[in-house]
């Protein structure tokens, strides 16, 4: 095989559909034997992308995109024990090495060699390391016995795979805002950011145990879906100053106890400001609300650097936030990409066991490589919708895939 269509990022707010060649088994210009090449059955477009699609981040043009990957394996390595050739697999978007200290102690989000620019790795994200992006055809994965979840029925997989693609990134990255805000059973909660990954922190607050979940977006429209896909409680910021009003009248006191950032540095101010760029307003509207000695998670992306940033301090990646408040309140903050590996098996089988059903809560949108372009736009402004790239119609075809998979040994 020679071609590999994948989605290219041009320039700020330009993608493309272009052929970036089949990929190989190398890592830092080497052959190695530890990776295995994936047919890519479905790729997530992340709220994380929009980032970079907005020129908010250093991306170089020309750069492959996608880090939510879930595929079929179609070539391995020779010192790839516990896979085999069409098994299908979740890709946590952490690369990771599996031998380094930090990997050892299951940070994998902060692995300390796949990565020479700082600890940490991903596939077609911004300063992450030189990994390919998935949303394509094929895509290579180093170190796959470490980094690869297999999930251990295929037709159970092809079924429930726009669930299960959630693995790679948000959902986890949900259940990790919720674990190290401190959710458990009876808590209160309120999430700043109604996206994707702020659905998933309600979904996993749920699933933790959490007595009333509060989420809080000026975007009405992705405030509906929330109330009626979860049955949250919603808080439109546009409309209000003092968000510590509407916690009281939900919770008929002004705070709750666990608070999780799930929007980062591209966030909108508060009631008159909400139109404008305000990196701080996440972090100092949950260091208001949260109650003291209470835990923040904050999954939610802030970033060294910010081309964009609307002060010399935004821009040096240093937003001025209520640090001396937060201090005073004796409150814990938890920050970071999430280790996926931490979480994603035990999130599979709630998946599997019909625990959990993310397709209505996140409004799966499925879309061919070719629509992905447009998708960016449409996500970008706004819409309450998860797009899936299905690059080789598997989700529009399941049948066809199975017939074919089977016809090419893939059992």
């Amino acid at each position: 095989m020679t071609g590999n269509r994948a989605v290219i990022y041009k320039g700020p707010q330009h993608m493309a559909v272009e052929d970036i060649g089949y990929p190989q088994m190398l890592v830092k210009g080497k052959p190695v034997t530890h990776g295995v090449i994936l047919k890519i059955l479905v790729s997530n477009i992340c709220g994380s992308d929009l980032h970079m699609y907005r020129g908010r981040t250093d991306m170089q043009p020309g750069t492959p995109f996608g880090h939510e990957i879930t595929g079929m394996v179609i070539e391995k390595g020779a010192d790839v024990e516990m896979l085999d050739i069409g098994d299908i697999v979740s890709v946590p978007f952490n690369v990771a090495c599996g031998r380094c200290r930090n990997c050892k102690e299951q940070a994998t989000n902060i692995c300390l060699t796949v990565n020479d620019l700082k600890p940490g790795g991903a596939y077609g994200y911004a300063e992450m390391g030189p990994w390919q992006g998935g949303q394509a055809e094929y895509v290579f994965v180093p170190y796959a016995d470490f980094n690869l979840l297999k999930f251990p029925d295929r037709e159970q997989a092809i079924e429930k795979l726009l669930d299960l693609s959630m693995l790679t990134d948000i959902f986890p990255t949900g259940f990790h805002g919720a674990v190290t805000a401190g959710v458990g059973v009876g808590k209160t909660v309120y999430i700043a950011g109604a996206g994707p990954v702020g659905l998933c922190a309600a979904v996993s607050s749920y699933l933790l145990g959490a007595a009333c979940v509060i989420i809080g977006d000026y975007n009405q429209a992705r405030l509906d879906h929330a109330k009626e896909a979860l049955g949250c409680e919603t808080i439109n910021i546009g409309e209000h100053e003092v968000l510590r009003d509407q916690i009281a009248e939900i919770l008929n006191v002004p705070e709750v106890d666990c608070g999780i950032d799930a929007i980062g540095y591209e966030a909108h101010g508060h009631g008159h400001k909400v139109d404008k760029n305000v990196t701080s307003d996440p972090l100092d509207s949950l260091i208001d609300v949260t109650r003291y000695g209470g835990m923040l998670g904050v999954p939610g992306v802030y970033m060294p650097m910010d081309p964009q940033g609307r002060t010399m301090l935004d821009k040096m990646g240093r937003p001025a936030f209520e640090w001396g408040r937060a201090w005073d309140k004796g409150l814990t903050i938890s920050t970071g990409q999430v280790p996926v590996a931490r979480y994603n098996r035990y999130l599979m089988n709630a998946i599997l066991f019909d625990r959990i059903k993310l397709q209505k809560v996140l409004n799966t949108t499925t879309i061919s490589l070719n629509e992905a372009p447009q998708a960016y736009q449409v996500f970008n402004n706004g819409a309450p919708q998860k797009f899936v790239i299905d690059p080789h119609q598997v989700l529009s075809n399941p049948e066809q895939f199975k017939a074919t998979s089977v016809a090419a040994g893939y059992q």
